[in-house]
């Protein structure tokens, strides 16, 4: 067990959030990824109609929305936001689509953490499903904490193993993604996702041989628009 402690019960974490602490003012927010089923499954016996807002960035695996419509008729959440990029910022910062081959904090800013950001205007506080067994950049994940931008994040699963979830997926019947059986464990922009080499923690595919490490949802708002780059070109 991490830590030597035991760790806060995730059906009660979220329980208390959406229903208690933070009722009305809070939203899941979910890449429907290789392990969003379990938080999708925990919300749906709680409240099934708690806004879940999914980036749709663009560069998704089509697998991914399959994926998720799958898992919203399966569970029957009602109330499934898929959130999509500024179109103005597209045109001015990746006409071609490929910013991510030249500058991928600022793909991610444009695709991901302005959306996010603009979708949870009038939210309190966000569920995230990320566990400290999942890079060792979140060892020190805590199941509530105080996010990057400045609201409250809940992390239920924060102290899971994969032991843990693996049972989860068992005791439930859940369905994996797609490409988890082609050695994906963490997926995100088909551009920017690989399979992990042996060894390797779990998001060690995301930027792989990069010095990124997150997309920036999770860290603080340093970048804004007024200081984007002007100067970017690619090669037609």
């Amino acid at each position: 067990m991490l830590d030597n402690v035991t760790p806060p019960d995730a059906q009660t974490i979220l329980t208390d959030a959406i229903s208690r602490n933070f009722a009305g003012r809070i939203a899941l927010v979910s890449s429907f990824g290789t392990e969003s089923v379990i938080l999708l499954h925990m919300v749906a016996q709680i409240d099934p109609g708690l806004p879940v807002i999914f980036l749709e960035t663009g560069k998704l695996f089509p697998e991914t929305l399959i994926y998720r419509d799958a898992l919203a008729a399966r569970l029957r959440l009602t109330d499934i936001r898929s959130i999509r990029p500024s179109g103005a910022q597209l045109a001015a910062y990746d006409p071609n689509g490929r910013l991510w081959e030249k500058d991928t904090d600022l793909c991610c800013a444009i695709r991901k953490t302005n959306p996010l950001d603009e979708a949870l205007t009038g939210f309190e506080a966000w569920i995230t499903g990320r566990k400290r067994s999942q890079s060792g950049t979140r060892a020190d994940l805590r199941p509530v904490e105080t996010g990057a931008d400045g609201r409250i994040t809940v992390n239920p699963l924060a102290y899971w193993d994969d032991e843990q979830i693996d049972a989860y997926f068992l005791a439930h019947d859940l369905p994996r993604h797609p490409l988890q059986a082609q050695g994906y464990t963490s997926i995100g922009c088909a551009t920017c996702t690989a399979k992990p080499l042996p060894g390797q923690d779990k998001r060690s595919g995301r930027w792989a041989g990069q010095e990124k490490t997150e997309c920036g949802i999770h860290m603080p708002r340093a970048m804004t628009e007024k200081n984007w780059p002007q100067d970017l070109s690619f090669d037609v």
